[in-house]
């Protein structure tokens, strides 16, 4: 009988299990040694100065617009290709958020057509590395310089990734991660922010743990007498030791991780190479993602519907997911939303396959094995 296929899992084994256990033992199970450890690693490994744990990519993103002065009258121009989080966290802050285009090769922003949509209330562009793909971050930097913008590169998917050589994490003013459970890397549920500015990061620090000026650690090290203040408002946006220690534990086996990734993919993309029905992705020259995850795109001549052959698959015990959405088609933004023919062509047209490091070659096999049957079935009707 056929082993199920995962879409997705996390990659776990005794070492995370036994991290977590030894944190639980210690009793110091938030804001102490393991957190502060894997903050450095993390910066390390994205050649940024600083990382800051949080709860989720979405808090992590939205202390960053808070601390940069982003609110109601500000303009963030951002993918509406793109998990509708990216776009949330702007109105979060009370901000609007400005939909740009996408390249449909890559599935990432247009810097150009971003470029149009800059007007006088435009304070932040906030590119998405789609699927683990990078941006080109280079042209989107140097159009915010050009216009004394921020940028806050969404890299959720994108921890391992390489663009030109260097580790996505500090090629933008701030850059912020996503560790949930469908992540290269996971903690379960989190987000890490990483920059090169210390005094954001120190800032950071604070409001994610309701603006203390100490702390855990530094307040549980110092005598009882050296009380905390609270400058300003902050939030309750932590992440814990127990996840920390997870994410350690994660990071020693980075290499594996993306590796195996990587040969999936590159499997994927050889059997789909000039296949009727299927695109496989494409990754520009000098760009390296970590497969977060293996989207596809229909062709046109195919005479088949996305859904159609999703719930095929499914009925063959294949599981997928659509394509990255289209979020200024869903109900809070359609109504003022711009027509953007690309981004809509690209979501309806586009599924996702399993990808994770224990998919087996024989699982993978049925995977593609799915796909030529879909496309025969149609061949033939």
């Amino acid at each position: 009988m056929n082993e199920p296929i995962a879409f997705s899992r996390p990659s776990f084994g005794e070492a995370e299990a036994e991290a977590a256990a030894a944190v639980v033992r210690s009793g110091w199970v938030v804001g102490g040694p393991r957190l502060a450890e894997f903050e450095r690693r993390f910066a390390g490994l994205c050649g940024a100065d600083h990382a800051v744990g949080v709860s989720s990519w979405t808090t992590g993103a939205f202390l960053v617009l808070h601390a940069w002065g982003i609110g109601p009258g500000d303009e963030v121009i951002v993918p509406s290709l793109t998990f509708i989080a990216s776009v949330n966290v702007i109105r979060h802050v009370g901000a609007t958020p400005v939909f740009a285009e996408i390249d449909p090769a890559t599935y990432n922003i247009d810097p150009a057509d971003a470029a149009r949509r800059i007007t006088g209330r435009t304070r932040v562009i906030m590119p998405v590395d789609q699927l683990g793909l990078p941006c080109d971050i280079d042209a989107i930097g140097a159009l915010a310089r050009r216009h004394g913008l921020r940028v806050l590169d969404d890299a959720a998917c994108a921890f391992g990734s390489f663009n030109r050589g260097r580790p996505v994490g500090a090629l933008a003013n701030v850059t912020v991660f996503s560790l949930h459970a469908r992540k290269v890397v996971t903690t379960a549920e989190g987000g890490m922010i990483t920059t090169d500015d210390a005094e954001l990061a120190d800032r950071l620090r604070r409001l994610r743990h309701q603006g203390m000026s100490l702390s855990d650690y530094a307040r549980h090290a110092g005598p009882p007498t050296r009380f905390e203040s609270y400058p300003e408002i902050g939030y309750n946006h932590r992440i814990t030791d127990i996840q920390a220690a997870i994410g350690l534990a994660q990071l020693d086996r980075l290499d594996y991780i993306l590796e195996r990734r990587r040969a999936l993919a590159a499997r994927y993309g050889a059997c789909l190479s000039g296949h009727p029905a299927f695109i496989a992705p494409h990754v520009p020259a000098g760009l390296m993602p970590n497969w977060q995850s293996y989207q596809v795109r229909l062709r046109e001549e195919a005479g088949l519907s996305r859904n159609t052959v999703m719930d095929r698959l499914f009925e063959m015990g294949i599981p997928t997911r659509r394509g990255v959405m289209a979020s200024h088609l869903e109900p809070p933004y359609r109504r003022d939303a711009p027509f953007l023919p690309l981004t809509e062509s690209a979501a309806a047209a586009t599924l996702q396959l399993p990808m994770h490091p224990e998919l087996t070659p024989e699982q993978q096999d049925r995977v593609l094995n799915g796909l030529d049957l879909v496309t025969t079935e149609t061949a033939r009707a």
